[in-house]
């Protein structure tokens, strides 16, 4: 990655520039068997079409703020890319009455109604399915971002010295993040090539960094689990194995 860069977004242009068809994120859901890969291309397109679903349809701009309530999943990563993209503060299990936008998997619907402004629900089902039905007063996540653009540009500059993340009563800097992205980075030795197996959900920044930031942050992959729990020790190896992981965490 460049020292240069000094938002989450600007990591993410440079793995896109330096080898865009490597994995970035591996996500399994051991409740459920799926499993998804998104090289950085992919991964990359996803943010953008985000970016400008946030930033277009949702009106969303720096010194918003919006509340994620979303599990550990490879779609809550690219919210939080596509957020550092816009300039919009992620508030990690925040207020929905206190934000501008409410972000919401299917488990937290009711809490997410407290949301005065625009409401965006994703059914997490495999491969970015939508619901059934759309959940009344949201936005369905899945039919609505298809159909965005897959290049994005801010209508204003994003600042990195701006609240970027707030998490379990912490506010981040767009700087920040990368600053702590990339000493976990390094205490944790992580470099090109390396794949970090995450079972740690995202609601705190260990669970964020290991599960998204620090390996971004160093030109690693993350192998990321979702009920890592319904996983015997035997099954955890071969995974390790399989998915040639040199390092694992929460597991």
């Amino acid at each position: 990655m460049n020292s240069t860069d000094r938002t989450p977004a600007d990591l993410l242009r440079s793995a896109l520039a330096t080898d865009p068809g490597r994995p970035l994120v591996t996500f399994y859901d051991d409740a459920t068997g799926e499993r998804v890969e998104l090289s950085v291309a992919t991964f990359a397109n996803w943010v953008a079409k985000t970016a400008n679903l946030l930033q277009g349809d949702l009106s969303a701009g720096p010194g918003d703020r919006l509340a994620l309530h979303l599990p550990a999943h490879w779609q809550s990563a690219v919210w939080l890319l596509a957020c550092a993209s816009v300039g919009v503060e992620a508030d990690v299990a925040g207020d929905p009455a206190a934000a501008d936008v409410v972000v919401s998997g299917p488990d937290t619907l009711e809490a997410a109604r407290a949301c005065r402004g625009e409401r965006v629900a994703l059914a997490l089902r495999p491969l970015g399915g939508r619901f059934p039905a759309a959940p009344e007063g949201f936005m369905d996540y899945a039919v609505e971002v298809p159909s965005q653009g897959d290049r994005f540009a801010p209508f204003a500059p994003v600042d990195a010295d701006e609240a970027a993340l707030s998490v379990g009563g912490t506010s981040l800097s767009a700087a920040q993040v990368v600053e702590r992205a990339r000493a976990d980075a390094e205490a944790l030795g992580l470099g090109p090539g390396s794949r970090v197996l995450s079972g740690l959900p995202y609601d705190t920044w260990e669970g964020l960094s290991s599960g998204l930031y620090a390996p971004l942050a160093s030109g690693a992959s993350v192998v990321l689990v979702r009920n890592i729990g319904e996983l015997s020790a035997a099954g955890l190896a071969k995974r390790v194995e399989s998915e040639r992981v040199t390092h694992t965490r929460g597991a």
